[in-house]
């Protein structure tokens, strides 16, 4: 984890850092709170993992609070997830009123911090009631939903939507994602950190290294998805891909990823991996720790063709990293990935096995094209998604909120 905003000058050039450090100064020493769900696993915790320090690096003082919950707290916010994500989620009084208490025990717990801070940015459902837990909040704070909210269940919205309308801001992925609140709405894409440990360039020896350890043929084609065993990431989806390509192409596929501490249903969707993929010796589940990000990067890079098959995608992060190692990505035609993936140019984007089967069989076959398409990919990345463009877009938020620039606008 870098720490200090200065390393990145090699990546985003001088000028990039000078505005960063411009917009330091005018919040320096304002207190700012992240709360989320979870220390690790899933896109938010990365996000957060980089963006604390960094802004304490700029003269902000702050901090990252996570959420202490129940099994069946995160199984209602997982229900609660799903339902956002537009599936049918039959969430019991009983368990929206746990959801309501596991909050208050957490309010109980950050209520001075969050009460004091200058701005707090609460992630996701899962902690969205505490804005109505702190009534002497002095300071401002925003919504960050980072999830497919374009067409929630509405049982599970109109429930929800009380607990976010009352905040000062809210701040969504894709424009497609905002819902009509009461309070102006903001669109910031996520991004990814080129200096970590999941994205920093890689020796060729640790690359092949990693190669032999899960023994992969250097001389067949690799397909790599790397994600949470999620449903709405559709692993199962990507091998019925991979079996329709293997009929012609004797290529290989990895499926790597871990859980979330937060998402109780991973262990079943593995399940459910590992029987579709049994015997078949060219598929390769892997279930990485937290920390594997080193191990990751070198897949990535070891990979003709990363896949993101999504069916749901906030953003999808994995897609970013894949473009920043210059492969072509084949993503799922949904969400925040249409914002990476541009058919032809940095990847394609597909909606059923049989597509994304058609889609590498292409690139495989046009081996000139899958270099070209990925040389723009990595290009496509630093313009766009870099984290020194994220976090310039939440200090300018945060600026404008706290000069009250943003008053009786809808959206930005």
């Amino acid at each position: 984890m870098n720490t200090t905003i200065q390393v990145y000058e090699s990546v985003v050039g001088r000028p990039v850092l000078q505005q960063l450090r411009c917009l330091g100064e005018k919040l320096a020493g304002r207190r700012v709170v992240h709360v989320n769900s979870t220390r690790e696993g899933g896109g938010v915790a990365e996000i957060l993992n980089w963006m604390v320090p960094l802004m304490d690096d700029l003269g902000i003082d702050a901090t990252w609070e996570v959420m202490h919950g129940t099994p069946e707290f995160f199984a209602t916010t997982k229900a609660i997830h799903n339902g956002l994500q537009g599936f049918t989620a039959d969430i019991s009084p009983r368990a929206w009123e746990h959801y309501r208490a596991v909050n208050e025990q957490n309010a109980a717990r950050l209520r001075p911090g969050l009460e004091e801070a200058d701005l707090v940015v609460i992630h996701d459902p899962q902690p969205a009631s505490l804005l109505a837990l702190c009534p002497r909040r002095k300071g401002k704070w925003i919504w960050r939903a980072h999830i497919d909210i374009s067409h929630p269940y509405r049982p599970v919205w109109k429930t929800l939507r009380p607990f976010v309308e009352h905040y000062d801001a809210s701040i969504f992925s894709i424009a497609q994602f905002a819902q009509l609140l009461p309070h102006p709405q903001f669109i910031i894409a996520p991004s990814i950190d080129p200096l970590s440990e999941k994205n920093i360039d890689l020796s060729a020896q640790e690359i092949e290294a990693v190669r032999g350890q899960f023994g992969l043929d250097p001389s067949r084609p690799l397909l790599v998805q790397i994600s949470r065993f999620d449903r709405f990431k559709d692993p199962v989806g990507v091998i019925q891909a991979f079996q329709l390509v293997k009929k012609g192409i004797p290529a290989q596929l990895v499926l790597a990823g871990g859980g979330a501490t937060d998402d109780p249903e991973g262990a079943a969707v593995l399940d459910e991996v590992m029987e579709k993929a049994a015997g078949d010796p060219d598929i390769h589940v892997l279930l990485l720790p937290p920390d594997a990000h080193r191990t990751i990067n070198a897949l990535q890079r070891l990979a003709d063709i990363v896949i993101q098959k999504s069916t749901r995608e906030g953003f999808g992060l994995t897609v970013t990293e894949g473009l920043w190692k210059a492969r072509p990505v084949i993503g799922g035609d949904t969400g925040g990935i249409r914002l990476q993936v541009i058919n032809h140019h940095t990847g394609f984007l597909v909606s059923t096995p049989e597509g994304a089967a058609h889609r590498i069989r292409y690139l495989l076959h046009h081996r000139d094209n899958m270099t070209a398409i990925g040389n723009i990919g990595r290009e496509f990345v630093r313009e766009n998604f870099l984290l020194t463009r994220h976090l310039r877009d939440y200090l300018t938020l945060f600026f404008a909120l706290l000069s009250g620039e943003t008053e009786n606008k809808i959206a930005v």
